[in-house]
């Protein structure tokens, strides 16, 4: 196994948690090489050298062309505003690095097709920063409904609420901007719930949907001046899968009360499962065959029988938090470079969310049910 070399682009909240990961992985896991944490980038020069600095980086940079061209890197991870995320793959892709992306892939479906087509083209290792479904009690989950164990699925409700815009005094930022972030509360939570469904059922075969902007303008933290909201702060959708079952959407970033409100809700012939990723190291189950006046939802907790929770914690209970999901999705991506393992949510993935979000955006400004050919 060989070391390998990451440059990070980005310095915000998500990077900090890449950074976190890239330092414990090899802790928690023993199959795989300590990476190499080369540079990180940022715009301002100054704040990449302090980056560097607090997250354990060699070096910073405040151009990310050449981190991107570094020898040392070979492995750019992409933890900025959404509008870059195409260019400063293409341009990773391009010098034959692996590629590391936040969710969303691309700001529409061409973007995100053009970035599938280069990576499979280069051959490189292609991962996108969908996390939540690295938790192992997700995979529970889908291995129970793979075994059948609350029969045949039924319905599926999903659900993705914040409420960190839900005050208008909510200043006007990039996630605001049609151009900068491409969709709202989509692109930025429906994306993870989209990732879920595929997860756990598969894709939609059609779908018809809604999407409103209750907070229309906002003011400019520069200037004060209002500026109008150019994308969804709710949308919804009436979804068939391709299996047949029906499945709900809301999602929403005005959602009062709610901080990391992912959740789900799946019905089954002879049973029934329910997730909340709030409550993320517990699995609710019930079992229609119990017998009446005695049946209900059961409670699951975490624990080391559960895939990758061991590697973490000998004992049932304790539970893992959101940075040990980017510890296990950075595993999987070495795991991918160092030992020719297939590494999922990929570039693939990532389209394929982008295609079912703009067809709720079609579909919303049609107002009429439109179809997907995953054919195609």
């Amino acid at each position: 196994m060989s070391q390998q070399g990451f440059g990070l682009i980005g310095t915000g909240f998500m990077g900090r948690a890449h950074a976190i990961a890239l330092g414990g992985v090899a802790r928690v896991f023993d199959d795989v090489t300590a990476p190499r944490c080369v540079a990180v980038a940022d715009q301002d020069p100054h704040q990449a050298q302090d980056a560097a600095r607090r997250l354990g980086f060699e070096r910073g940079v405040g151009d990310w062309h050449d981190l991107v061209r570094d020898p040392d890197v070979n492995v750019v991870d992409i933890c900025t505003p959404n509008y870059l995320h195409a260019e400063m793959a293409l341009a990773a892709i391009r010098a034959g690095k692996h590629v590391y992306c936040e969710k969303p892939l691309a700001l529409d479906v061409d973007e995100a097709q053009q970035l599938a087509t280069a990576a499979a083209e280069a051959g490189v290792v292609h991962a996108v920063g969908l996390n939540y479904t690295a938790n192992p009690m997700l995979a529970v989950a889908r291995d129970m409904i793979a075994a059948g164990e609350i029969g045949e699925p039924t319905s599926f409700s999903g659900r993705y609420l914040e409420d960190y815009m839900t005050s208008a005094d909510v200043p006007f930022s990039w996630r605001c901007e049609r151009r900068l972030a491409g969709s709202g509360a989509l692109g930025d939570l429906g994306s993870h719930l989209i990732n879920l469904l595929h997860f756990l059922l598969g894709r939609p075969r059609r779908l018809v949907a809604s999407l409103n902007t209750l907070v229309p303008e906002r003011a400019d933290p520069a200037t004060g001046a209002r500026r109008k909201v150019e994308n969804e702060d709710i949308a919804s959708a009436l979804i068939e899968l391709e299996t047949g079952i029906p499945a709900t959407f809301e999602i929403s970033r005005i959602a009062t009360g709610y901080k990391c409100g992912l959740t789900f809700e799946l019905a089954g012939t002879r049973g029934a499962i329910a997730f909340d990723q709030e409550r993320m190291n517990e699995l609710r189950v019930y079992d229609a065959a119990g017998k009446p006046g005695r049946r209900g939802f059961r409670t699951i907790l975490a624990g080391p029988d559960h895939g990758d929770y061991g590697r973490f914690c000998p004992a049932p209970g304790h539970g893992l938090g959101i940075n040990d999901l980017k510890v296990i999705e950075i595993h999987r991506l070495l795991r991918a470079i160092e030992h020719g393992e297939t590494f999922w949510p990929d570039f693939d993935e990532g389209l394929a969310v982008q295609r079912v979000m703009a067809a709720m955006e079609s579909s919303a400004a049609a107002g009429e049910w439109v179809s997907l050919d995953w054919q195609n």
